[in-house]
Order: structure tokens, then C-alpha cells, then sequence
């Protein structure tokens, strides 16, 4: 099927980056991952569902691997923890590397990022909502913002709960007044976004990103769902808030109170743009940031990264240092449009773009074609597309933001 597919969507020969490749792409070795070990002790991962070979070539071949993809000739990328991670540019959409960018992962908060990419445009901020019962339903001991049953709040204030604070109830309210029923509505909403940007990989369980059966994503995923998320400039504003008042709620006797943004790479970072931070016990630490340099924007997944010797924002701040340093014309793949995979045959973009020719408007800019290689991207339809099936088991644990 995969051979149909690539026979299908390209009219010439697709040739993997050089020096390093995919050995699901090209057949050459797989490059390992420039890693740290890791003194941790991580609890048993679950298996992955089975791989869907249309799904990791989503972007291009050359990202069907799980070691590490970069452009010929650019400097080694920094050694992180990550198990997986992709640096892309949030404008053009050229994926600059990565590390596994189609592996499946655990994603912990930063599925957040999709709950915002969901619900940000079916919600007014200025009105004011009343918090429930089943708002409150979230594992003990996980991260929780602070609003009370009862409690009435603007849901721009729930949204810099969930943003700033990782508030897991904060995502169950957002998740049931986006759908105007419920959370588990919401988070069905939730999936069928994440298929309308491409995100084939991912499939949310939980609104928050507590662990829950069969909840997966990929690093290539998150930066289709970061870069919907930062092309609203409502969320741009959120990301960047340093801190927000929760109000007093005098019906529940509770007091008000200040929370600070917890992303430490807009505090420390210059030109960061925001992103959002992730840890349970099973997904370990996850993250996704974005900064802006000379112009140019550039946003950093990472997945199953350990805090030590450094933290996660504090990798992802590395890989975006690496990332500044490539060439603007280089690339290894691109980020797929927002319904692209979902058009007709006929609608989809060009699968290959000839130095020199003009690129479909869905298209990510030039690829960089020195020493006489040529890249190329696909766009897969949905008629190749499998559906996953089958559940993963997760082991069920304490979880924290």
C-alpha cells in the first residue's frame, strides 16, 4: 500500500537527506539520536498501536524514521533527553529536523495545546460561566488551577488557568462548554480537529492530558497542533501572560488569588513566543515552545524527555538555538496544511515541487537543494489514510501537569 501511495502522490524519485537518513525511507541506516543518557528510572511504556506506514511519511519520506533527520551539512543538533522532538518554522512550515518526528508518544499537558487549537474559536472570553461538579472530576493530586464548584468565572480566566497553570479542571469546563454538552463531547471535538491538521497520530482521551487508554501523539503532530494554535492571536496574548487574578468567590468562601505562568522560556528566553509544559509519571516530561528571532519563527516539540541534567523547557530552548542556525532555505519535510489531508484527490497540493517552480500556496517555502539533492514533500489523502484501531494499555498513575 505504501508503494500505491508513493507511486500516487509523486511523479519522481524521492531521495532521503544526506548525511542522515530514515532506513524506512531511503534504506539507509538509521541515524541515532543525539541523546543524554538518562540515570532515571522510567516506569514500563505501553505499546505503541501498530505503525501505519501512510502516516509516517506525512510531511515527507525523509521524516520516516526514528533516529535523526537534519539537512546535509548543518551542525549536529544538541544532545537532549527527548525520546522524540522536531524543530519546525511556525511560517513556512519546513521542518528544520527532528528525532523521531513520527513516533508515537505520551503527551501529557501539552495535549492542552490541542484542547486550544479546539475550542479557542468557539468561545467568547468575556462571558461569564459557572464551574459544575463534573469540572471537578480530575485525579487526585494532579494539576489543578484552583476553581470551585459553583464558582463563576469569565472563560477567559479558565482559559490562563489552563494555559498559565495547567489546571486539569480548567480543561473538563473548556472542553464541556466548547461542545455545549460535555468533556467527553469536547474531546471528541478534540479528535476530529486534530485529523483536520493532519495530526493522524494523535488521538486524546482525556481534555487535560492525564493519562488515558489509547492516548498518543507524535512530535510531528504537536507542531501541526502548536502552529494552529499560534496563528490565533488570542492564544499568542495567553501564551506570553506572566501572571492572572483568580477571582474571589464569596457563594464557595474562597479567596482570590494571583497564579504565574509556569512556561519558564518567557521569562528566560529572548523572543519566546510562549508554548506549554507537560509531565506525568508515564509520559515524563514533554513540552512545546516557540520564539521569534530576525524574523523568523520557529516552534520545538520534545516527548519522553527526563529533567535532568536539564529540563525540559531548558532542551527545547537548545533545539530552538540549533534551529536559528539553519540555513532558511534548508529543510527535511514540512508541516501539512489544515485540511489538506482531508481534501478530495484532486483539491490536494502538488506532491513535489522542482527547484525553481512555483509551490502550491499550501506548500512550505523552498526546499534547499545543494550538492545536487532533491527534496521533495508528499500530501497524503484521506482515502490512503488507515484508521487506527485497537487501544494501548496504559497503566494508570498519579499524574501532575
Amino acid at each position: 500500500m505504501r508503494a500505491a501511495l508513493l507511486a500516487a502522490t509523486t511523479s519522481a524519485v524521492l531521495l532521503a537527506p544526506v548525511p542522515v537518513g530514515a532506513a524506512g525511507a531511503s534504506g539507509a541506516p538509521t541515524v541515532r539520536c543525539p541523546r543524554v543518557p538518562s540515570s532515571a528510572s522510567r516506569p514500563p511504556r505501553p505499546s505503541p498501536p501498530p505503525a501505519v506506514p501512510e502516516q509516517r511519511v506525512v510531511g515527507g519520506a525523509a521524516l520516516d524514521t526514528a533516529g535523526l533527520v537534519v539537512p546535509a551539512g548543518v551542525a549536529a543538533p544538541p544532545k537532549v533527553t527527548a525520546t522524540s522532538w522536531l524543530v519546525a518554522d511556525l511560517d513556512s512550515g519546513q521542518v528544520l529536523g527532528g528525532c523521531g518526528p513520527h513516533e508515537y508518544g505520551t503527551p501529557a499537558s501539552v495535549q492542552k495545546l490541542l484542547l486550544a487549537a479546539t475550542m479557542l474559536p468557539k468561545l467568547d472570553p468575556t462571558q461569564t460561566v459557572t464551574v459544575t461538579d463534573a469540572d471537578m472530576n480530575i485525579e487526585p493530586g494532579s494539576s489543578a488551577v484552583g476553581l470551585v464548584a459553583g464558582g463563576r468565572y469569565t472563560i477567559e480566566t479558565i482559559w490562563l488557568g489552563l494555559l498559565l497553570n495547567s489546571g486539569n479542571e480548567a480543561a473538563n469546563a473548556l472542553a464541556r462548554l466548547g461542545s455545549g454538552t460535555d468533556s467527553a463531547a469536547g474531546v471528541r471535538a478534540m479528535n476530529e480537529q486534530a485529523h483536520h491538521l493532519g495530526a493522524l497520530q494523535t488521538h486524546a482521551v482525556t481534555p487535560s492530558g492525564l493519562d488515558g487508554k489509547g492516548q498518543f501523539t507524535s512530535a510531528y503532530d504537536l507542531a501541526l497542533i502548536a502552529r494552529a494554535c499560534f496563528a490565533q492571536p488570542t492564544f499568542r496574548r495567553y501564551a506570553l501572560t506572566r501572571q492572572a487574578s483568580i477571582p474571589v468567590q464569596p457563594a464557595q468562601r474562597t479567596k482570590g488569588f494571583q497564579i504565574q505562568n509556569e512556561n519558564q522560556l518567557i521569562y528566560r528566553y529572548p523572543g519566546a513566543l510562549g508554548g506549554k509544559t507537560g509531565y506525568t509519571d508515564l509520559a515524563r516530561h514533554t513540552y512545546v515552545g516557540a520564539a521569534e528571532r530576525g524574523g523568523r519563527r520557529l516552534v520545538v516539540t520534545l516527548l519522553g524527555a527526563e529533567s535532568a541534567p536539564v529540563r525540559g523547557w531548558e532542551q527545547g530552548a537548545a533545539l530552538l538555538d540549533w534551529g536559528f542556525t539553519v540555513p532558511r532555505d534548508a529543510a527535511v519535510g514540512r508541516l501539512v496544511e489544515p485540511g489538506e489531508l482531508t481534501a478530495t484527490p484532486s483539491a490536494a497540493p502538488s506532491a513535489l515541487a522542482a527547484p525553481g517552480a512555483p509551490r502550491p500556496a499550501a506548500a512550505s517555502g523552498p526546499a534547499r537543494t545543494g550538492s545536487g539533492w532533491l527534496w521533495s514533500v508528499i500530501a497524503v489523502s484521506a482515502a490512503t489514510v488507515v484508521a487506527l484501531s485497537g487501544g494501548l494499555l496504559w497503566r494508570r498513575r498519579r499524574r501532575m501537569a
